[in-house]
């Protein structure tokens, strides 16, 4: 790969300063505005003054091809090294033996992984070698908390404040997708709870209310005080920076376009059943949910066209089809296109066998990189990518596809705008294309599927008003 000048763009500027001036700050900013090279700038940088390795911890692509890609495009990185700390553990401990000889380089890891990294340099006695550490997509480690919490971000809380740990860098686009609540744990790792509360119970009796929804008395949300949000941002905005692609790009909207399938009799009177009674008898097969959650999974399965028969959790479960409406409008997308390269975007495992068996030239987003760089050349007409492995480190899908379908539906809006900013207008733009991005979504009428669309629809808002506000120098105090 020929590398190439980095002229940095004004955006990509302010993420660079705003690195270099805030030791353990937040990067807010859309996907496309090259977070990851002026991550990369910053840190080369900052080498001079404070050497030590840097670790990047991020999802498992990203770690593996992402960073290390980048490094090899841009020709400023000529001295910064990415050694991936993935495969086998044996591979894994000769790729973490570097970090004690190379003390300018970067090292990945996959999140999956932050608790071995961390036990390994505990059992070798090893200090630990990294100065500067960067999650990236840090809404990872949101589940941080001082007692309990995710078992993930507990091991990088373990490491996140020690001495020798002079640069936390967070990387997100999406720092709050699901409301304010997703701050605390994020922020704790850039001050330790200064600013937001010591623990996550502090911060909940400041800024939320519990309420209860539904009839369930154990079915809980957490909604903000009225105050809450302003009082948020004034206190985290000497650390975070939040770029909005919107300001920075002539953007075109994207065009959404519903598309309706109404559920056929038999479908119907099964999803009624799920829906009122949580059960249903489906093929000979008894099926029960027992509680609210997992009630709405069966009915978005059924809104699907295919449902699991059983509720363990093992991934070869029998299921079901009660319909392929979805697979019939999919396919009028498709004659809509025209033969142009489609996105398509599922949840469930029996949708993916189910799309595969109607669409037979179109693959599935799997762990071969050829998958990708065949539908990068043009020569897969359908691609089938479930949100939470197609929604980082996937670059250059711009070139060739401009259009994602949203098969079914998730509660997450984080993966749901992730992925369809793979394609979505600022890729476009930087690629110096002239065209909109198209959303399908495909909804099953009067189902949890129009439940989910307009909750996504809510959400996003909370999030839109946290980034605008957290704007450098757009906030009033």
């Amino acid at each position: 790969m020929e590398r190439r000048d980095f002229a940095p763009r004004p955006y990509q500027g302010i993420i660079i300063d705003h690195i270099l001036n805030t030791p353990r700050c937040a990067v807010w900013a859309g996907m496309g505005m090259g977070k990851t090279v002026s991550t990369l700038t910053a840190v080369d940088a900052l080498e001079l003054v404070e050497p030590g390795p840097t670790l990047v911890t991020a999802p498992l692509r990203v770690a593996q091809s992402t960073w290390p890609n980048e490094v090899e495009k841009w020709r400023h990185l000529r001295n910064v090294e990415v050694t991936p700390i993935v495969g086998t553990a044996a591979a894994r401990r000769k790729a973490l033996a570097r970090a004690f000889s190379f003390s300018g380089s970067v090292f990945t890891v996959n999140y999956e992984n932050i608790p071995w990294l961390v036990e390994t340099l505990a059992d070798l006695r090893k200090p630990w070698p990294f100065a500067k550490i960067v999650p990236d997509e840090a809404t990872r480690v949101k589940s941080f908390r001082i007692r309990q919490g995710g078992k993930r971000a507990a091991a990088l809380g373990r490491v996140a404040h020690l001495p020798q740990v002079r640069h936390f860098i967070e990387l997100t686009g999406t720092p709050s997708p699901n409301g304010l609540k997703a701050l605390w744990g994020q922020a704790w790792f850039l001050d330790r709870g200064q600013r937001l509360g010591r623990t996550f119970e502090a911060f909940k009796s400041r800024w939320f209310q519990t309420v209860q929804v539904g009839a369930d008395p154990h079915a809980l949300d957490l909604v903000p005080l009225a105050h809450a949000q302003r009082e948020i941002e004034d206190l985290l905005r000497d650390l975070c920076i939040s770029l909005d692609p919107a300001d920075w790009f002539d953007l075109r909207k994207p065009i959404n376009v519903p598309v309706y399938v109404d559920l056929p009799g038999r479908a119907r009177d099964l999803y009624r059943d799920m829906e009122r009674e949580m059960f249903m008898q489906l093929d000979g097969h008894d099926v029960e949910a027992f509680n609210a959650a997992a009630r709405t999974i069966k009915c978005l399965q059924l809104a699907n066209g295919a449902a699991f028969t059983t509720d363990d959790q093992g991934d070869d479960r029998p299921w079901a089809e009660v319909h392929d409406l979805k697979l019939q409008a999919l396919e009028s997308i498709v004659e809509e296109l025209g033969g142009a390269p489609l996105l398509v975007a599922y949840h469930f495992k029996p949708d993916l066998v189910r799309l595969r068996k109607a669409f037979p030239r179109g693959r599935h987003l799997d762990t071969d990189p050829q998958t990708l760089r065949d539908f990068k050349a043009g020569r897969i007409p359908m691609l089938f990518a479930h949100p939470d492995s197609a929604g980082h480190g996937l670059d250059g899908m711009q070139d060739v596809c401009n259009a994602v379908a949203f098969f079914g539906h998730w509660w997450n809006l984080e993966s749901r705008q992730q992925i369809i900013e793979r394609v979505g207008a600022v890729r476009q733009a930087q690629a110096g294309h002239d065209r909109p991005t198209y959303i399908y979504d495909i909804i099953a009428r009067g189902t949890v599927d129009e439940l989910v669309i307009a909750r996504h629809a809510t959400k996003r808002t909370v999030q839109d008003l946290l980034l605008e506000a957290m704007k450098k120098g757009t906030c009033n105090a």
